[in-house]
């Protein structure tokens, strides 16, 4: 059995001082806290094309994207921090799974994906808080075969919620990652001593 699960974290906005990368960094700092490895990707460091067939037919998959997927691979689960643009979350995040998701030769499709643990958290300024994104996010995950935690951190009026060093001010939202990061290392290590 692994004793020590690996987590990838990551925003899926690359805007400086964006809210989705302060509570990437407070996830990863929480589960730090929990004793599992983490890794917190940036995802500027990982550009990609819009996901195009025929630039994939010609060119075949970008590096950055193998590079990514390798990353994804390599870890037990995901949390991702997503923004809500019009009602779902970012083209930044669907680009990204778009690409990896592209099986090598001889890979079952979605094997990157398929039963991993992953977790999602999202802020928004208004009430909202980037809810309607975190269920669209959530049914791609589960369609692509995640096993996403019932629980999610969703962050209202995010302008609100941060002080100065990015550190959530409202103990409701800070219980709420607690609680995010309790459930997915639970079945990270739940599937550990499963397999």
């Amino acid at each position: 059995m692994k004793t020590n699960p690996k987590i990838l974290v990551f925003a899926g906005s690359t805007r400086t001082g964006s809210l989705h990368r302060k509570l990437a960094a407070l996830a990863a700092d929480e589960l730090r806290r929990a004793g599992v490895d983490v890794t917190l990707a940036d995802l500027r460091e990982y550009p990609m094309p819009l996901y195009d067939g025929d630039a994939e037919a010609a060119q075949g998959v970008p590096e950055n994207a193998r590079r990514f997927k390798e990353l994804v691979r390599s870890h037990d689960a995901l949390v991702i921090a997503s923004p809500e643009y019009n009602g779902s979350f970012s083209a930044l995040v669907k680009n990204t799974i778009d690409w990896i998701s592209r099986p090598a030769a001889g890979e079952p499709p979605l094997a990157v994906f398929r039963g991993k643990p992953a977790a999602l958290l999202s802020a928004s300024p208004g009430p909202g808080a980037g809810k309607r994104g975190l269920r669209h996010l959530r049914e791609l995950l589960e369609m692509i075969g995640m096993k996403v935690v019932p629980a999610q951190v969703a962050v209202a009026r995010a302008s609100e919620a941060f002080d100065e060093a990015g550190n959530l001010i409202r103990p409701e939202d800070q219980e709420a990652v607690r609680s995010l990061v309790e459930e997915l290392v639970r079945l990270v290590r739940e599937q550990a001593l499963a397999a």
